[in-house]
């Protein structure tokens, strides 16, 4: 039986408010002490926001038209950690918050009640602390964490078998896009892929278009085997540069085909390789009509050789251990786990911190500026 969602909230809203609750579950879960303690025993020191209300709080206010509400929480939150002695300490720069909403959703730049989200980030406060999210913003004391999945393995050997039977599959579509069309979004190139996938040779891809009710993509099920059934992934940027399909996707088993360097290369540093041709392929579309050609994609996958698919396959199953949260009940034995990645990342922040500060330099030179290249596409080769 399923739920019918109340429809003042969209799909798109119990979606972030599912990624709140399951990373705040998963992040208050856990035993910390356990885990610094093992790293560095000057990490304890390290204090986390581990709030689903940041998240959930901006979900219900985005579109609200009185800007004092929206700030309202934001406020409070920041006044109450400010003024425990802990702040004192490093005046917030040891301090990390988590948040199951994309970073930008907290980066409001003016007061016109047009502009999206909340002001959070721009706080005084706040801009001395480091936040993680499911997509990082171009300022640099924003960090990106996965998307959780529907994978919450409890022992090693769970992820040793999936992985497996991951590269055991057997997998009939050279591609697949499971999503839908933005007709709204002009510089959208989701048209276009779509197009490209329906038009392939012998229906070489398959097109899941979670906007029918026959294809609902609501069913984690379902959208596993698509992937699982696949080569390879097709992942254009959604309504922000990110899409939790990333992460669904490469725990099937499935090659990301990324489109831009915002979707996953400049976001999860401390998840996927820096070496990005290793484990995915990458089309730039700088441009949505000149750079997609007709038969584009098809053209770039078919000219992949058996090995170098067989090798990056190989790569994309590595990287299931990274890209999963683990039981937060249990500690998994030898592997690490998203959120052991996304804990020793954010330790070394800190830890670089103090070192600046050790070394009587002033702390908040680049700790908070704005990287206006994080997202060009300068950096990124093609495949």
């Amino acid at each position: 039986m399923e739920i019918p969602l109340p429809k003042k909230w969209s799909q798109e809203i119990w979606l972030a408010i599912f990624t709140s609750l399951a990373l705040f579950f998963i992040m208050s879960s856990f035993d910390y002490s356990t885990f610094l303690m093992a790293a560095d025993k000057r990490v304890l020191q390290t204090p986390s926001i581990n709030d689903p209300c940041t998240g959930l709080d901006v979900s219900l206010h985005l579109w609200d038209s009185n800007i004092s509400s929206r700030d309202s929480s934001a406020h409070d939150l920041l006044d109450f950690l400010s003024n425990k002695p802990e702040w004192k300490r490093m005046w917030g720069r040891d301090h990390f918050m988590v948040a199951g909403r994309i970073s930008w959703d907290f980066r409001r730049q003016t007061d016109n009640i047009s502009d999206w989200g909340s002001k959070l980030r721009f706080l005084p406060q706040s801009m001395n602390m480091s936040m993680l999210s499911v997509e990082s913003s171009s300022w640099n004391n924003d960090y990106a964490i996965p998307y959780p999945t529907y994978f919450h393995p409890w022992k090693d050997s769970l992820i040793f078998d999936w992985q497996t039977r991951m590269r055991n599959r057997k997998r009939p579509y050279l591609f697949t896009f499971v999503g839908s069309p933005r007709p709204e979004m002009t510089k959208s190139i989701r048209g276009r892929v779509i197009d490209q996938c329906q038009r392939s040779t012998n229906s070489l891809c398959q097109f899941i278009d979670c906007s029918s009710i026959q294809n609902s993509c609501s069913k984690p099920v379902s959208v596993m085997k698509s992937f699982q059934s696949s080569i390879y992934c097709l992942q254009p940027p959604g309504d922000s540069y990110t899409r939790r399909s990333i992460f669904d996707s490469i725990l099937a088993g499935c090659i990301p085909v990324f489109f831009h360097p915002g979707t996953a290369y400049s976001q999860y540093k401390w998840h996927f390789p820096k070496n990005h041709t290793k484990y995915s392929v990458y089309i730039p579309v700088k441009d949505v009509i000149n750079d997609l050609k007709e038969g584009t994609i098809e053209k770039v996958l078919v000219g992949i050789s058996k090995e170098e698919e067989l090798s990056m396959r190989n790569e994309v199953i590595k990287l299931i251990p990274n890209i999963v949260y683990g039981d937060p009940m249990v500690r998994l034995e030898t592997v690490e786990d998203a959120f052991d990645l996304s804990i020793k990342g954010i330790i070394e922040r800190v830890e670089e911190i103090r070192k600046v500060i050790k070394d009587g330099k002033d702390p908040s030179v680049g700790f908070a500026e704005e990287d206006s290249y994080k997202f060009t596409f300068s950096d990124y080769n093609h495949t």
